[in-house]
């Protein structure tokens, strides 16, 4: 591992100070991520930023009824808030699917919206990767990609974004506060990651040396009836090979509203927009989740070893969205 500068910022206005001085200076929220990574020589930051003390470690009603959600909130603190396992179940439920209970206590809300890859490629150092290093190639295309991308992926790249809290945040139309030595700033959530095009290495329309100081959830009613589920290769933690958050609101038999969002099947998490087109106002029975599910997934372009995947966001979209029919009707 690369010698590196450590310092704590106790203000936002001090922690943006310390970047700007070190163009080789990252910030520090828990480190679940960005350890292992300067640990394999993928990140070799000359600095880090320590941002545990800020403070932005509160979860807040805000005045039209949404959640402000601070940035260094700990995903524990934030599965385990009232008001969010109240008002957005689904998010809940994505972050204790996430990681065990010691990484939960350490990691934060704005370090998982950051968090990179898990492709192996892109972990090993020896081997080219378009993310890590512009323009050296994409060996997955042709390599191991049985839990790489099908929607939204490029020749360049097709490696998964891997969080499950951002699946929840991108269903219920998450915006992101950040500031910068210029001022502060507002990204919507479907806005956040940039498309993978040729240039994958570039992964947010954050702003350079932007600090992420929070997460705001709008009010959504139907989010009070969500769930999250994670399709995963063990039982134990591990990463998603296919998620989805889902919300309903179904009055007498009709969608009046639904929410929808994929992971583990493209380079950001995937809002399922053309899936809820097809059912506002259709009948809430499995026929119409299938055909909505089809809908989204006509954009899929699988690589050999990863069709099944397709198959899989199918029967998740029908399963999900029948199991809140079935509750909504209770």
């Amino acid at each position: 591992m690369r010698e590196f500068d450590y310092r704590r910022a106790h203000d936002v206005p001090g922690a943006l100070a310390l970047l700007d001085a070190d163009p080789e200076a990252r910030f520090l929220g828990g480190g679940t991520n960005l350890v292992d990574l300067m640990k394999t020589g993928v990140e070799r930051p000359a600095r880090l930023v320590d941002v545990r003390d800020l403070p932005l470690d509160r979860v807040e009603s805000t005045p039209d009824g949404g959640l402000r959600i601070g940035a260094t909130v700990t995903n524990s603190d934030l599965a385990a808030h009232p008001e969010v396992r109240r008002r957005y179940p689904a998010l809940t439920q994505a972050v204790l699917a996430g990681a065990s209970g010691q990484l939960r206590n350490m990691a934060t809300v704005g370090g998982n919206l950051l968090q990179r890859t898990r492709c192996g490629y892109f972990a090993d150092v020896t081997k080219p990767c378009n993310k890590r290093v512009p323009g050296s190639g994409c060996p997955a295309v042709e390599g191991e990609h049985h839990n790489h991308a099908v929607l939204g992926a490029s020749e360049h790249c097709v490696a998964t974004h891997p969080s499950d809290m951002g699946v929840a945040l991108a269903a219920f139309d998450a915006v992101v506060s950040y500031e910068t030595p210029d001022g502060p700033g507002e990204l919507p959530f479907a806005d956040f990651y940039l498309p993978v095009g040729d240039t994958p290495h570039r992964e947010t329309a954050l702003p350079p040396g932007a600090l992420i100081t929070g997460v705001t959830l709008p009010p959504a009613p139907v989010a009070a009836h969500s769930r999250y589920r994670k399709v995963r290769e063990r039982a134990s933690y591990a990463f998603a090979i296919g998620s989805i958050a889902a919300a309903l609101d179904v009055r007498d038999g009709v969608v009046h509203d639904v929410r929808l969002a994929f992971g583990a099947v493209a380079s950001r998490p995937w809002r399922a927009r053309t899936a809820e087109r097809v059912l506002i106002g259709a009948t809430a029975d499995a026929e119409n989740f299938a055909a909505a599910a089809d809908a989204e997934l006509a954009a899929a372009r699988p690589l050999p070893h990863n069709a099944y995947k397709v198959t899989l966001m199918r029967n998740l979209v029908v399963a999900e969205l029948t199991r809140l029919t079935e509750e909504s009707a209770r």
